[in-house]
């Protein structure tokens, strides 16, 4: 039975990746070298197409790293000398936080409960703070911000830096990176791909900041260091021997995306985030987690379930395989990706399923 994955990451791949793979196989792209010019061109390539689908200002950067973990600490050391600002909603914001403590700088922030966010006209953001860290949409609650949230924070913050997380969000939904100086992402869970890859972008005050830290003997890393992926990318190389395979895989992936749009991205995101919404009303043993409708993830939809296990296992007989609640919520949760990977009759006929069965 062939299965198709609504986890939130890893998940389905992206539909053209077989065929991708298939090609790189063809091309031997396992086996070239990083300092070849066959290389560079999937480096240029794949560049390009990021900044055309996030529609990316100019003067930002695209680098790759391992993963986007990785980014939260190389965005530790290269632009935080003392102190940052974390907006805490969940797991994954709240490990962003300690990393940065980790490295024996002041991560202070503002945590509320799982399922809400932080209200950006009453938290209070010390000036001392050289960076903000909003995570836009929470993977592990389904709390998304809205983009009119960000904007506020800029327009309040104009000379701190702003890193925004839209791991499990981008390219589903418009986003002003022109109001952020750092954003990232993996590529398991939007981009359909395998895990292995983050995608770090910068623009150019973040490698101002960075050779400043240096400048005054500060450790900033090493190979992956800001200064040091700029000079390897200006030769459209990287510092290390990087995952070659999903890189060329996310070239075709970010190309296949652009040729269908992401403004059909955007709406084919919000057609099946509103059925989403409605199989968790009319379900009698599903409920929404997050209260408030707006800032419920149109990516990442976090359910509460009387009995996940049944649920799961129901429909992964079906072939249908959804993922856990996070963390302590395991037990009391479901969670359903709706990646650009998802079409529109796969959410339907999941959507069907979970209507018919009784549990």
């Amino acid at each position: 039975m062939k299965k198709l994955y609504f986890t939130p990451g890893p998940s389905q791949l992206y539909f053209t990746v077989e065929e991708h793979l298939k090609s790189a196989i063809k091309n031997d792209i396992g086996s070239i070298s990083h300092r070849s010019k066959a290389f560079e061109a999937i480096f240029s390539q794949c560049v390009s197409n990021i900044k055309a689908l996030l529609n990316l200002p100019e003067g930002y950067h695209v680098f790759f790293t391992a993963s986007a973990t990785e980014i939260w600490e190389r965005i530790g050391q290269n632009l935080i000398e003392r102190e940052s600002f974390h907006f805490v909603n969940g797991s994954f914001s709240s490990k962003f936080q300690s990393i940065v403590n980790n490295l024996n700088k002041s991560g202070l922030g503002k945590t509320v409960e799982e399922g809400q966010i932080v209200d950006v006209e009453k938290v209070l953001i010390p000036e001392t703070s050289e960076l903000i860290a909003i995570t836009f949409n929470e993977t592990s609650t389904g709390v998304m911000h809205e983009m009119e949230d960000v904007r506020k924070i800029r327009n309040a913050f104009p000379d701190q830096l702003i890193a925004l997380d839209v791991v499990s969000i981008a390219p589903g939904v418009p986003i002003d990176f022109s109001l952020v100086d750092t954003t990232y992402f993996s590529v398991q869970k939007c981009f359909g791909l395998p895990a292995g890859l983050g995608v770090w972008i910068v623009n150019d005050r973040c490698i101002e900041k960075s050779q400043q830290l240096l400048n005054k003997g500060m450790s900033i890393g090493s190979y992956h260091s800001l200064p040091e992926l700029e000079a390897k990318a200006k030769s459209n190389q990287t510092p290390e021997t990087p995952n070659v395979f999903n890189m060329y895989l996310l070239s075709k992936v970010t190309e296949d995306m652009l040729l269908k749009g992401t403004q059909q991205i955007h709406i084919e995101t919000n057609y099946k985030h509103a059925a989403i919404q409605h199989t968790v009303n009319e379900s009698p043993f599903l409920s929404h987690f997050v209260e408030a409708e707006k800032n419920r993830s149109k990516t990442t939809a976090v359910i509460n379930c009387t009995n996940p296990t049944k649920v799961m296992n129901a429909l992964a007989a079906k072939g249908l395989i959804i993922g856990s609640g996070y963390g302590k919520f395991k037990a009391s949760q479901v969670r359903i990706a709706n990646f650009p990977t998802h079409s529109k009759e796969q959410i339907e006929m999941l959507s069907d399923v979970i209507l018919s069965l009784n549990i």
